[in-house]
């Protein structure tokens, strides 16, 4: 089952060994574990329903509480405290789209907003209810989970909005077929979610990014409904599909997607490269993603993520032997971790390759061939459940992430690291910080910071120390000339710093969208823009 105040299903568990332990302990010290408010506690914390009995509305208390958070840090902190705050009155899992137009009058006559559910993956607030005395209504899209349409000679695949990212690659493996967007949230976010939120995929340097590959759909709006034929390219004004990406659910309810699908690669290989320090290590990563060659992925990792990658890897003798194997050719400490996956026909697969490792060996590169890429790939949907073994020691962690152009990129690396490791200066505290390009573009790329940080006595002062390093490295990336998101869009957490991004006229033009589809303003209040 799945958990209700963690990540993912209650079965799988993510242990460390004594040995990742103690290197927690020394960067961080000993964790401090602290009381949990009971599944019990919780539930008698949710107040009565303000919403009247419909037979599309579920007012269960235990459903309500499930549909109340995502899976940001704050919300791992209200749910683990008890301290929600705000619930929906109701939650609805519409199974048509009639099903979804009757819950959009109903809302507009009962003044009630709606949000709308996804997979609940959001990770700056984009599902959490608003405290307001209006009604809220959660629509969770699971039952509109169907392959509508499959046009392989277009290469066109049309799914029902709350398909989840398994079901949706096992419909099109069954015809030979991929989408290739695979989020680390994979195993429960959903397509309309992915499309909503502008998400980006681990192999997107092959596949692209959602916007690449969302050919059209259906969004049934409060003022009607929205069709978006799907077209290799048209010139006929501005895209809409454009108005739907990204829009966090403020202009209605995505009820159908059309995407762009590939037929399954015929070779994947996943290879890994270490550097001997930062800098030849973002050299290599920018020539390789300069000659555009045709690759799935590369992930390159700072020295601080690669020890801590090796430290928490477990398999102690494996990584010994790798160690002792980098340490004959020169690399120690300071090294950096490249992960290459390309995707394709065998001969493909070898000129990449090829041309990859060569540009890589040119900076120093050492390939250790394909065993350490594979473990990867194979346990990277793994990953999240670390979260939930690190809050059981006593640890926080989160994550933020930015794009920039490739000349500000180390600049704002280590503005970003700065930031979060001066935030807690005052409180005595000390934080983990390590970082990654994961979606790498001719121009520029991605970065990803993670932060740990001891849980203090009170969830309180928790959420203050994670508000502190928020502020702080969210100011660093305006700073240092980076998007306010990358990947997991703007939500609630990331509202207050867009008008430095969008500007004024921005701002006013995204408002005045939202009117234009939603003009009694009652999806999703709060999100993406204020008004």
């Amino acid at each position: 089952m799945r958990r209700w105040n963690g990540w993912g299903d209650d079965a799988i568990t993510y242990p460390l060994s004594a040995a990742a332990g103690r290197y927690l302990e020394t960067r961080l010290g000993p964790g401090r574990p602290g009381p949990d408010a009971t599944l019990a506690e919780t539930l008698a914390t949710v107040p009565p329903s303000r919403l009247r009995d419909h037979s599309l509305i579920s007012t269960d208390p235990l459903i309500r509480l499930r549909h109340a958070r995502g899976q940001s840090l704050p919300d791992w902190i209200a749910l683990h405290s008890g301290r929600i705050g705000a619930f929906p009155d109701g939650v609805a899992c519409p199974a048509s789209a009639d099903e979804v137009r009757q819950l959009l009058r109903l809302a507009r006559t009962l003044g009630a907003c709606i949000i709308p559910y996804g997979g609940g993956t959001s990770v700056v607030g984009h599902i959490n209810p608003p405290a307001t005395d209006r009604p809220v209504l959660t629509v969770n899209m699971e039952r509109l989970n169907h392959l509508l349409a499959l046009d392989e000679t277009s290469g066109l695949a049309t799914f029902g909005a709350g398909i989840s990212g398994p079901a949706l690659e096992a419909h099109l493996a069954d015809h030979g077929f991929t989408l290739g967007h695979f989020p680390q949230s994979f195993e429960y976010s959903t397509l309309g979610g992915w499309i909503a939120t502008r998400s980006s995929g681990q192999q997107s340097l092959g596949y692209g990014r959602i916007e690449r590959l969302f050919a059209g759909g259906v969004l049934e709006t409060p003022t009607g409904t929205l069709r978006l034929a799907s077209v290799p390219a048209s010139a006929a004004g501005p895209d809409l599909r454009e108005l739907v990406l990204g829009s966090e659910g403020r202009l209605g309810l995505l009820i159908e997607a059309t995407v762009r699908v590939t037929p399954l690669p015929r070779r994947e290989e996943y290879r890994a490269v270490f550097f001997p320090a930062w800098e030849p290590a973002l050299a290599a990563a920018r020539a390789i993603a300069q000659a555009r060659l045709p690759l799935a992925m590369l992930r390159l990792s700072t020295p601080a993520e690669t020890e801590t990658t090796l430290a928490l890897a477990g398999r102690e003798p494996l990584i010994g032997l790798l160690e002792q194997l980098l340490a004959l050719r020169g690399l120690r400490g300071a090294k950096c971790l490249l992960l290459i996956g390309i995707a394709g026909r065998d001969r493909g697969v070898r000129f990449a390759r090829h041309e990859t490792l060569s540009i890589a060996a040119s900076y120093g590169g050492v390939h250790v061939g394909e065993t350490f890429g594979r473990e990867w790939h194979k346990t990277r949907f793994r990953t999240p459940y670390l979260r939930n073994t690190l809050w059981e020691m006593g640890y926080a962690v989160d994550t933020l992430e930015t794009a920039a152009d490739w000349s500000r990129v180390p600049a704002l690396v280590a503005a970003i690291e700065a930031a979060l490791t001066q935030a807690l200066a005052e409180t005595g505290e000390r934080v983990h910080i390590f970082t990654h390009l994961s979606h790498l573009y001719p121009a520029g790329s991605s970065i990803y910071t993670t932060y740990l940080f001891r849980l203090a006595a009170d969830p309180d002062e928790t959420l203050a120390r994670w508000q502190t390093m928020k502020a702080a490295a969210s100011q660093a990336i305006l700073a240092g000339g980076g998007t306010i998101s990358h990947q997991h869009g703007v939500g609630a957490d990331h509202l207050p710093y867009l008008a430095e991004e969008k500007g004024a006229a921005g701002l006013a033009v995204l408002a005045a969208l939202c009117r234009a589809c939603d003009p009694d303003g009652i999806m999703n209040p709060g999100k993406l823009v204020a008004a």
